[in-house]
């Protein structure tokens, strides 16, 4: 895993939007890989809270109080995101809106429970996260056992007859999404892989691996892991002749993909959930982004969503207290930038609607 960094220094930083200092006095947290490998996300994630923070300022905050965020580096280490999480609980915030990895908001999410804290993840979707009958975990992306039957589906759909490669960087979410696939391939549709392999996050040769998929003859990669990786893998496959279809999931979802595979990466499959830049309700605030220069891609307008969802929760329960809005959560649906969400008795939005999409030019859209 990642080593810490400046991790300390940016989960001590505390900044009000909108306010002062003195005037914020609703504190949430914001906790993510700001720094590191995946530093891009973390980027994702700070911006879509920054942007919902200053909105829901200028309309006067939460039952007339202004908010502010502590941001906590966790570089997706999960050591990391328990001191992190000890931070945010020093801080005494009323929401931590992260963590993204699954291996950060899973150790992470155990500090909370304890210090009786609400967690709103934007993107960690490993099942265990909201399984384990927690009451102070929600999220507002889909799940992993989901995203791997529509991934599985297609495969089987797509590539019938077709030499499958399952491959995995043995996090929480790279693994998780990796066998939750190839469940649905072996269970539901009958098929086999060819090679199942894991691979080392944060290595940058992996001609080994590209050699036995060759060796392997096979047509479809299925990979389960982070962006830097897949970008990697995919280039090196191009440059040694393989030329199999390469399927991976959201951790996709970032310009960085493209800048790292290059044009080998055209063609590249993935799963995600509604792109909500897509979303009719959405189209303010993307072009309030657009307007700074910035595309709110990925989980930009999820992290937006879970800010959302938070202050609607807190305003009708009149009170930022987690039992009060914990209460509102699992009564209501909430109208947020990426429609109307609303969450069952585990705490998963009830209308996850994964897609799948292509790389193209730099840019990825919906496959027909």
């Amino acid at each position: 895993m990642r080593k810490f960094s400046l991790g300390l220094l940016a989960a001590t930083a505390v900044v009000a939007l909108g306010a002062t200092g003195a005037m914020a006095q609703i504190k949430i947290a914001l906790n993510g890989p700001l720094t590191g490998q995946l530093a891009s996300f973390g980027e994702q994630m700070r911006r879509g809270a920054e942007m919902a923070v200053k909105d829901l300022n200028d309309k006067g905050g939460i039952n007339g109080q202004k908010l502010s965020i502590v941001f906590g580096d966790d570089q997706c280490d999960p050591k990391q995101a328990v001191s992190v999480a000890n931070n945010a609980v020093k801080e005494k915030v009323a929401v931590v809106i992260g963590h993204f990895c699954s291996g950060s908001s899973i150790p992470a999410s155990d500090v909370y429970k304890e210090e009786g804290i609400l967690q709103i993840s934007p993107a960690s979707t490993n099942p265990t996260f909201t399984e384990r009958g927690y009451k102070n975990t929600f999220r507002v992306c889909g799940r992993d056992d989901q995203q791997g039957q529509v991934a599985g589906d297609f495969i089987a759909s797509r590539y019938k007859g077709k030499k499958v490669a399952v491959v995995h960087d043995k996090t929480a979410y790279g693994k998780g999404l990796a066998d939750e696939t190839k469940k649905r391939l072996n269970g539901t549709h009958k098929i086999q892989e060819v090679l199942y392999e894991a691979i080392t996050a944060g290595e940058k040769d992996y001609s080994a691996l590209v050699s036995k998929l060759k060796q392997a003859a096979v047509d479809v990669i299925y990979f389960g892991g982070y962006h830097p990786e897949a970008g990697l893998i995919v280039r090196q496959a191009r440059e040694q002749g393989l030329n199999a279809r390469f399927i991976s999931g959201d951790a996709l979802v970032d310009k960085q993909f493209w800048s790292i595979a290059g044009a080998s990466g055209t063609g590249t499959l993935m799963t995600f959930d509604a792109d909500p830049r897509k979303n009719a309700v959405a189209k303010e605030v993307v072009d309030k982004f657009k307007a700074q220069g910035y595309d709110p891609e990925g989980y930009t307008l999820y992290t937006y969503a879970a800010i959302q969802v938070f202050a609607q929760a807190a305003t009708e329960a009149k009170s930022v207290k987690f039992a009060d809005v914990e209460k509102v959560l699992r009564s209501k649906t909430f109208k947020t930038v990426l429609g109307e969400t609303a969450f069952d008795a585990k705490g998963d939005v009830k209308s996850p609607a994964y897609k799948v999409y292509e790389w193209k030019a730099g840019a990825y859209d919906y496959v027909n």
